[in-house]
């Protein structure tokens, strides 16, 4: 009895360039890239890879895109690697530098839509190792909606210090302890030493982590993909893997809008929520939902985190670290008892080609005595972490990463600055006492430009033993490994007229999670006087990527996308 002969694989978009005489020329340009006459009859997959030795997260990410490739071939496609860029927060935090961090977000996005859509693949791996890679690369994939793979590039292992686990955070957070004068200069440099052992991204519960954390939750990473350290079989496997998967997904004619829906941002909230995870997630979370055209907003994460108990006791809040959580089994049996508990939506589609429940089905729970994952019985935190705040201070809302162990209220005098190097000064000089409300203000989208992220302050906080006893509200960002009371992505923000401008010194600000709430308590009188008085600083950036950003970016409650309020193209006769 003869088998039948395999259909080939469809070929929608490099059919284009590869068939007729009169793509000869199209032709010629690839055989030198590697093609032979048989591969132009094959699905061309995209490999983005955004390797870097710019910063130890993505310095691993040329081999694993090595091995995205091969397994497309495998399956019967042709891989192509391209490269798009990456920065790292980590070295540029605190500096002028952080203002193109989550620029890089956009760029990233643009690049890849740019590579992809002008070369004509037909499918994509995206793999991607610091924060702003993740959601850079997830927006690229979403605005083509050509059947794709994300593969995170994996967490870092820990590094070790007088017999304790210790990562990046750690460092900033001594930056403080020496201002204070607990260390010295000799301990500081044993820590900084050896904090980074290798590659990988840093290794809390901070934004890469998170990021990966709700891509797979969102069902377009494989399953474990967000678990599993850089330098590791597992890993290797899953980019293998991931280039099997995107031409199961060109056959089947599964594309990412068909993953990314309504319910599955809230499977990716819901994870993200019980993870403890990063403040950034909103932000990024909006704007990919916007990017896939599901409507989604800040008001869905207090929906969904009334609901949903903080369950890991990972850092910066927690004790553990990423690569603890990847040894008893990663966020699959995490998933699966949110699932079995009715929190997640389990038929929505995966990249396997399979439902998000279908996927759990053989998942084993974790390891009876392990301490990194709670019971429902025991939560760190009985509702979400991720606090969204309004009042007359954020009238479209604020951010603010209430882990519980900070207490629920605070209510202080504000001291403000109009930078984030004139607040950092002012901890490490001493100047911050208990009962301050810190305000770092013109640090949002616009203002910055950038929004940069807070952790140099934050950790300055912490290391000065202050971390109980102020808080820090900006219009910036958090980085997700700060940690304290504190509130960002304030809006609308203070370079645009935001509330957040008139704030003066000595001035009552509180905070109110319970109420979910943020006030500043002036009179109306008061607060119409200084709006008419107010003026508003001139753009920092007249020019280049900063600028473009400034001018197109939407507020923080929207995602601070660079495409979504672009003016509609006139109409030509």
């Amino acid at each position: 009895m003869s088998s039948k002969k395999k259909a080939p694989l469809p070929r929608p978009y490099s059919s284009k360039i590869t068939e007729t005489p009169e793509r000869a020329a199209s032709r010629a340009m690839l055989y030198p890239v590697g093609f032979t006459s048989d591969d132009f009859k094959k699905p061309q997959v995209g490999i983005a890879s955004t390797w870097s030795m710019v910063t130890p997260c993505n310095m691993h990410i040329d081999g694993l895109a090595r091995e995205a490739c091969a397994g497309a071939d495998e399956a019967g496609g042709k891989g192509i690697i391209f490269n798009t860029i990456t920065i790292s927060d980590g070295i540029s935090m605190g500096t002028d530098g952080m203002h193109y961090s989550l620029v890089s977000r956009e760029v990233i996005a643009d690049s890849i839509e740019t590579v992809v859509g002008c070369q004509q693949f037909d499918g994509l791996v995206a793999i991607g190792g610091c924060d702003k890679n993740m959601p850079g690369c997830m927006l690229g994939i979403a605005r083509l909606n050509r059947p794709a793979v994300f593969v995170y590039g994996g967490t870092i292992l820990p590094g070790h210090h007088n017999g304790k686990e210790v990562d990046i955070v750690s460092v900033f957070e001594a930056v403080g302890a020496h201002a204070r004068g607990d260390i010295d200069d000799k301990e500081l440099d044993k820590i900084e030493k050896c904090a980074i052992p290798g590659p990988g991204s840093c290794g809390g519960m901070y934004t890469a982590n998170t990021m990966a954390s709700a891509i797979e939750a969102l069902g377009m990473s494989l399953p474990g993909s967000s678990s599993q350290a850089a330098v590791s079989e597992d890993k290797v496997v899953d980019c293998r893997e991931a280039g099997k998967a995107v031409l199961n997904l060109i056959e089947k004619g599964i594309t990412p809008k068909d993953i990314m829906t309504k319910k599955a941002f809230e499977n990716a909230i819901t994870v993200v929520c019980a993870l403890g995870g990063s403040t950034n997630a909103v932000l990024h979370l909006l704007a990919m939902a916007w990017t896939s055209g599901v409507k989604l907003s800040i008001d869905d994460f207090t929906r969904i985190g009334k609901k949903v108990p903080v369950l890991a006791d990972l850092k910066p809040s927690g004790r553990f670290v990423m690569a603890s959580l990847v040894e008893i089994g990663g966020i699959q049996p995490l998933m699966k008892m949110l699932l079995n508990k009715g929190l997640l939506h389990g038929d929505c589609m995966t990249v396997t080609g399979k439902t998000m429940a279908q996927n759990l089905r053989s998942v084993k729970a974790y390891p009876k005595g392990q301490e990194i994952i709670r019971s429902f019985n025991n939560p760190i935190k009985a509702e979400s972490h991720l606090v969204i705040l309004k009042g007359n201070l954020a009238p479209e809302g604020s951010v603010a990463k209430i882990s519980g162990k900070e207490g629920l209220f605070f209510e202080g005098k504000a001291k403000v600055f109009a930078s984030e190097e004139a607040a950092l000064k002012a901890i490490l000089d001493g100047k911050i006492k208990k009962g301050h409300v810190i305000v770092i203000r013109y640090e949002g989208p616009v203002g910055g430009p950038g929004m940069r992220e807070m952790l140099s302050p934050t950790s300055a906080v912490m290391g000065r033993g202050l971390g109980k006893d102020v808080a820090l509200i900006t219009d910036g960002r958090f980085s997700g490994g700060s940690h304290g009371f504190v509130v960002g992505h304030i809006t609308p923000e203070a370079a645009i007229g935001g509330p957040l401008a008139i704030v003066k010194n000595g001035d009552t600000i509180t905070i109110d999670a319970e109420k979910r709430e943020m006030t500043l308590d002036i009179d109306d009188r008061e607060w119409e006087a200084r709006y008419e008085k107010l003026k508003l600083p001139k753009a920092r950036v007249k020019r280049g990527v900063l600028a473009k950003f400034a001018s197109t970016v939407t507020t923080a409650s929207e995602g601070a996308l660079t495409d979504k309020r672009l003016p509609e193209p006139e109409k030509r006769v």
